[in-house]
This record gives structure tokens, sequence and C-alpha cells, in this order.
């Protein structure tokens, strides 16, 4: 599982690292869009210049593509900007034709992928991983794809370890994710690491998303928590993370709520997904890792800050939530923000 910098390039390199998104007939207006958005509002934080360019292209010379809606899509390259790419994404589309019945590439996707430069990182959104498996490009990696259909994906590829859980996966020079909304986490996720987390922050604040999706995380894999489905315990949650420093009993946040604490268990769970002390130890890890990506504080300051006290109990949690120890964690995802 790969976390360092490849190729984010930026102005600095002379000229924004290059995105060409490969539109395919029957794609998904919402993810063809992701790239657009995410990687397009990424700017250097002092001369706030693009870091990436986004371009879009199809199979065939320049026309209209066709969206699994009521309209289509007049993309203004052909093929050829393939062979300018730095990173090339291929989002998801209900068409693919034998490359999801048969697990093989069309001519057209064999003539356009060849003109991929080799050494290109390869991206892909949901059902364009299959893209990837068709091409070779997934055989002993492991790949991530929309959990409906994990089960198809890996019969069709079984060179391909899928996994049905996680919102994405990133392996190096190829990253892959689950459907929908989660390419937003995986495009977040491939700025922070090419920049670090102050330019994927505010790319995040910009689209009015979060940076990342609070939940688990096992070797940079992000996994979603169940959403609330009342707000009984949101005013104790809120009081807890304004104070993730402190001591916090399960009492003290039942309190909040004027509940019992086995009432508050239960509702907490029914909301949440998981009991009030995973979620507490969550936070802090969640809150930790911030701090390694932004500040220059201790390992032991942060571990106070975090609330688990000691730099030891911060390294065991780190290590059991993100598979690294603390300076492992900081040094990774502070790599993109030296430039």
């Amino acid at each position: 599982m790969h976390s360092g910098r490849d190729g984010g390039g930026g102005p600095e390199g002379g000229r924004p690292h290059r995105v060409v998104v490969l539109a395919l007939d029957g794609l998904l207006p919402f993810e063809l869009g992701i790239p657009q958005r995410i990687f397009g509002r990424a700017k250097d934080p002092v001369r706030r210049e693009p870091l990436y360019e986004v371009v879009t292209c199809s199979v065939r010379p320049p026309g209209p593509v066709l969206a699994d809606a009521d309209f289509s899509i007049l993309v203004e390259n052909g093929p050829e900007a393939l062979a300018t790419a730095d990173t090339v994404v291929v989002p998801a589309s209900y068409e693919l034709g034998p490359v999801f019945e048969e697990g093989v590439l069309t001519p057209e996707l064999t003539a356009a992928l060849a003109l991929v430069r080799p050494g290109t990182r390869m991206v892909a959104i949901c059902t364009g991983g299959y893209v990837l498996a068709a091409a070779g490009l997934l055989d002993g990696r492991p790949a991530a794809t929309h959990w409906a259909c994990a089960d198809h994906f890996q019969r069709l590829f079984p060179a391909v370890d899928v996994d049905p859980e996680v919102l994405f996966i990133d392996d190096g020079s190829v990253l892959t994710s689950a459907g929908v909304a989660a390419g937003i986490d995986l495009c977040l996720h491939i700025v922070r690491r090419d920049h670090g987390s102050a330019v994927a922050n505010d790319v995040a604040r910009r689209t009015v998303v979060p940076p990342h999706r609070p939940g688990g995380q096992s070797q940079y894999i992000q996994r979603p928590v169940p959403e609330p489905q009342l707000a009984t315990t949101t005013a104790a949650r809120a009081w807890a993370l304004g104070r993730l420093h402190e001591p916090i009993q399960l009492r003290d946040m039942a309190e909040q709520e004027a509940m019992s604490v086995r009432t508050f268990t239960r509702r907490f769970r029914e909301e949440v997904g998981l009991s009030p002390g995973q979620w507490l130890t969550q936070q802090r890890v969640e809150h930790a890792r911030q701090l390694l990506e932004s500040t220059d504080l201790s390992v032991d300051a942060i571990a106070r800050a975090a609330g688990f006290g000691t730099a030891t109990s911060l390294r065991q949690h780190l290590q059991a939530a993100l598979g690294v120890p603390p300076t492992a964690y900081r040094r990774t995802f502070r790599t993109g923000s030296a430039g």
C-alpha cells in the first residue's frame, strides 16, 4: 500500500499536474464531475495558482458521449489527450459492454489506453475499475469497487484482490474507489497525498464536504460510519469533541442529554453505529492524525492534546487504527506539503 507523493506536480514544476478524465458512453454525470470539482479547486496555498489541469477526453474523436441520463455530454478532446496525462481517471459507466460482461477491452479502449505513458498514475471511480482490470492493471493488486458489483468483479477478474467494504484503495500508482461519493473521498486523498492536508482541507471547504469521512481506517483506507438516524445524542457528541484533551466518562456524556447511561448507550449506537467508547477513541485518533499532519508538536504533546495521555497510548491506538506509528504517519502525510 503506497502513501507517498507520486508526481503531484504543480506550478513549481513548470505546469500544473495534468489529470485526464476518460469519458465513456453510459457515464454517470456525478462521477464524471468529481475530478473537475476536486482537482480543479486545488490551489497553491501561497501563490493561489492551480495545482492541477483537468482535461476530459473520449475514446473517439471529439463529439458527444452518451450519459446515463436524458442528455449527452460534448467532449472536446479525443484519446490523444491520454498521452499528455500525469494522472488518468476513469469514472463509472453503465455501458461498458464486453468490459463488464467478459472482462475484455473493446478495440477503442485498447487503442486509447495504449497512448497512456508508462508511469502514469491510474485512478478508477466505481465501475471504472472494470476498465483498469480488463487492461491487466489490477492483476495482483487490491481494488475497491461498488459493493453491489464486488462479487461479479471478483468472479470476472480472479487475479484482483477485491475488497467490497472499503471506500477506496491507494496502491501507489493505481487507485480505485467504491461508488458515487467515494470518488470524492479518493480524489481528496490524492490531493492530500500530492500536496498535504492544508490544500486538501481547503478544497473540501470550498466543495462543502468533509476532508475525509469519519471512521476507522486501515492502511489509509477510509471506512464509513453509519449516518445518524436520530438526533438525540448530538449535543453530547459536540460537548465531547470540544474537550477531547480531558478525561471523559460515559456518564458525563449521558448527563449532557439528561439520560441514563443505559439509554444513552443504546441511542448512541442507534445513531452512530458505534459504542460511545469506540466513537470517542475514533475521534481522538482523528484529532491526533490532524495534529500530526498540520503541526510540529511532539508526539507527547499530541498524545495529551488528543486525550490519550501518553505517547505510548497514542502509538498503540494509531497503530491499531492506521497500521503505522505516529512518526511514520507524520513523515508520510507531510511529504506533500514540503513544496
